[in-house]
């Protein structure tokens, strides 16, 4: 988030966690603590996220836990993330195979019933959680690296303690919606705090442990290329294209574009000078776009100007 922590926490590997993001795994548990979130489309027009946790100490309940698809992998790899997930398609498994891919799978026989839980009262294969006890047991029954890379050098560039990111030459950005067809998301700005806040499925996209809807301070559109894997529908998410996005914050939003040099390296975000942008400090929401939907992408000055436009389509 580029705020203050305890240096030692600082040090440690952040957890990337698969998170089901349909209608009947709703509601989630854990994603107000994450720091980051990828949203990212998967088979069917859904999307699945990937919520990125620099301390989950809390946590008792992470979920519901769904399946990895192999393109995750790469952004997880962004953050030098330990990976958690339940199961894989088929795309993956080479990919979850290599030495340096630390995963947690709950098909995973050796850690598999450590970390992962099932909740009697949500119907599978949306009842699968992880737990931090469960999580770390994992880690430590795997005997994967703690601290992250000597080598890391960050991924964000975040604006100083006080000076804040205001795109006074931007567009206007006060209602945001990312286009993805089945759940319909949004985010409403909040001028008060300066926080987005998120919807989905016609409601206030919350925490179920506490109740929370989720926001973020910082909103990045990235589209990216991409083709079908096979006529099952699965997806190859290109996450070294490079292309065109906008980030957006504090009401407004700019265009950018991004590069990514490698398939394990943090994509970068430039403004049309051709300068790497300074993001504010907060949390931030990644919408992975095709780059075929990009005119889905909207935004609106109100909520009332969102609903009469999807009324019309």
């Amino acid at each position: 988030t580029g705020q203050w922590i305890d240096e030692n926490l600082a040090k440690k590997r952040p957890l990337a966690v698969m998170i089901g993001n349909t209608s009947d795994a709703l509601p989630q548990f854990g994603t107000f603590s994450a720091d980051i979130i990828y949203e990212v489309p998967v088979e069917g027009g859904y999307t699945r996220m990937m919520a990125i946790f620099q301390d989950y100490s809390a946590l008792d309940k992470i979920g519901s836990v769904r399946s990895c698809r192999h393109y995750f992998l790469y952004f997880a790899k962004e953050f030098d993330a330990i990976y958690a997930h339940y199961g894989q398609s088929i795309y993956a498994e080479p990919l979850l195979a290599q030495e340096d891919v630390h995963n947690l799978s709950g098909l995973d026989g050796s850690v598999g019933s450590l970390v992962f839980y099932r909740d009697t009262n949500r119907k599978a294969p949306h009842n699968a959680f992880a737990s931090a006890e469960g999580i770390n047991a994992g880690i430590e029954k795997k005997g994967y690296r703690t601290e992250l890379s000597s080598d890391y050098q960050g991924h964000y560039q975040f604006a100083e303690d006080e000076q804040e990111v205001t795109l006074t030459n931007g567009e206007d950005a006060l209602v945001v919606s990312p286009g993805y067809v089945v759940n319909k998301p949004w985010f409403v700005y909040n001028a008060e705090d300066g926080l987005y806040y998120r919807y989905e499925f016609k409601d206030k996209q919350i925490d179920g442990a506490n109740d929370q809807q989720l926001a973020v301070k910082n909103i990045l559109i990235q589209y990216c290329d991409w083709s079908n894997k096979d006529e099952n529908g699965y997806l190859d998410i290109n996450t070294t294209s490079g292309g065109e996005g906008v980030y957006i914050t504090n009401g407004k939003m700019e265009q950018v574009t991004w590069t990514k040099a490698n398939e394990n390296s943090p994509a970068r975000y430039f403004d049309e000078s051709g300068n790497e942008i300074t993001i504010n400090q907060g949390k931030t929401w990644v919408c992975i776009v095709l780059d075929s939907n990009k005119d889905r992408f909207h935004v609106y000055q109100t909520e009332e100007e969102l609903q009469e436009a999807r009324a019309a389509e």
